[in-house]
């Protein structure tokens, strides 16, 4: 039994770096240290605990990391510095050497984050030398954390999943959270019915493989999706990202004709170069990618479908790069997801041969970036005129609210027709034209 008392009134003060996953689970962290008796540190406050989840998917993030934590430390001196996440268990040992920080914990430990926590304040206060550092090899890592949780936003974050078995030579995501591993669907039924007691409507389902799910139970994905399907108090659930060769024709059309699935998808290409792709030992090729947006299409012709792709990874040529450009702008999608390629310590991507330019990078990226406004621009002027059916989320005093479609079309309500009582609430509006900087359309109450 851990003792709470002395956490009775504490302040703690968090900062998130990197993916939905990891904001999910940092606001899950605040929910158990707030049933400690910790409150959240308010602007300009000084806390008592600081906690750091952190990322580690490119070169820029470990240095954001490394940042965040100096600046914690400075903004809230004397504080409990905790730091956690995919740098932490991938560069435990430097960041424990960071001055102020007093625990880092790995991908298997941040499950046990309180009685970490509670044992090392104990051995801080108490005047003992600390255990700074807790992390195992990525093969020992096989605790799951459970989250679902929706910080200050209108939607709620679920975990599915965690982990990958891919290893994709560019990538460290699986050495930082481990092989795939996936609680049971009834366990996460439970966490969406106690969502929706919350008075949640709309459920995002995150991980970092999910349509892998299944691999610690023996469940399928399909199946969550469908007992998922039957809590009807939650009215639109998003699927965050699913692998193209891990989203099958049954999942498709079951998203179709499905109460609350919406017409969304999230889908990884990385590059649209055969070559390229097996070069990243990617479990797909385009030809593959493309029957799936077809599927999808043909079933959801107004679903909104969103697409990663990584630019100058090793062995990009630049006719490689081409291939890709020309791909992608005949492909019917709305959305790219551009970054550029960061070499990561110990990948196999390293042993790759053509190494490409920084400035290469960037006038890729430029150009993809502008087919990707295209793209977006042509798919919401198409919605202009129509009705449809928004979730508005809480604005700040004075500014517009947001919300989104059923197939994420972002909408605006002008701060004069804004009103309190449509936050977290669907309404039936007609969609206008586009906002000022063209990154919503506005609607018609």
């Amino acid at each position: 039994m851990i003792d709470t008392s002395a956490f009775q009134g504490k302040k703690a003060a968090y900062y998130t770096l990197g993916c939905k996953l990891n904001f999910s689970e940092t606001s899950t962290f605040g929910k158990m240290l707030q049933d400690m008796g910790v409150v959240s540190a308010q602007k300009g406050e000084e806390a008592d605990i600081c906690l750091i989840n952190t990322c580690s998917v490119t070169e820029v993030a470990d240095q954001k990391c490394r940042q965040a934590i100096h600046r914690m430390v400075r903004k809230h001196p004397g504080a409990f510095v905790v730091v956690t996440g995919c740098y932490a268990q991938l560069g435990a040992e430097a960041v424990s050497r960071i001055d102020g920080v007093d625990l880092v914990l790995g991908s298997n430990e941040k499950a046990d984050l309180i009685q970490f926590l509670s044992a090392a304040w104990a051995e801080k206060t108490g005047g003992d030398s600390l255990h700074r550092h807790h992390s195992v090899k990525t093969k020992d890592i096989k605790s799951f954390a459970p989250s679902c949780s929706r910080g200050n936003r209108t939607r709620f974050f679920l975990k599915v999943q965690d982990g990958c078995d891919y290893f994709c030579t560019y990538c460290t995501i699986p050495y930082a959270r481990g092989f795939s591993r996936n609680p049971t669907i009834a366990s996460l039924v439970e966490q969406a019915r106690q969502a929706a007691g919350e008075g949640g409507k709309e459920i995002v389902l995150t991980g970092v493989n999910i349509g892998d799910f299944g691999k610690t139970t023996g469940e399928r994905f399909i199946d969550l999706v469908r007992a998922l399907d039957g809590v009807e108090e939650i009215r639109r659930y998003r699927i965050s990202s699913l692998e193209p060769d891990l989203l099958g024709d049954e999942l498709i059309a079951y998203c179709a004709s499905s109460r609350a699935f919406m017409p969304h998808f999230h889908i990884p290409l990385q590059s649209g170069s055969d070559a390229v792709l097996k070069l990243m030992h990617r479990h797909y090729d385009r030809a593959l990618f493309a029957e799936k947006i077809h599927r999808i299409k043909t079933l959801m012709p107004d679903a909104f479908i969103g697409v990663d792709v990584m630019v100058g990874c090793r062995g990009e040529t630049q006719e490689y790069f081409e291939d890709t450009y020309r791909f992608l702008e005949g492909l019917d999608v709305t959305q790219l997801h551009v970054f550029p390629y960061s070499e990561r310590p110990g990948t196999p991507a390293l042993h790759i041969p053509y190494v490409v330019s920084r400035q290469d990078k960037k006038v890729r990226s430029k150009r993809l970036l502008e087919l990707s406004e295209q793209k977006t621009h042509a798919f919401y002027a198409r919605h202009s005129g129509q009705e449809a059916e928004v979730l508005f989320e809480k604005a700040p005093r004075g500014k517009a609210m947001h919300g989104f479609t059923r197939n994420y079309i972002r909408v605006e309500l002008p701060p004069a027709e804004a009103k309190a009582e449509y936050d977290n609430q669907l309404l039936r509006v007609r969609l206008g034209g586009f906002n000022h900087d063209k990154t919503a359309l506005r609607a018609i109450i």
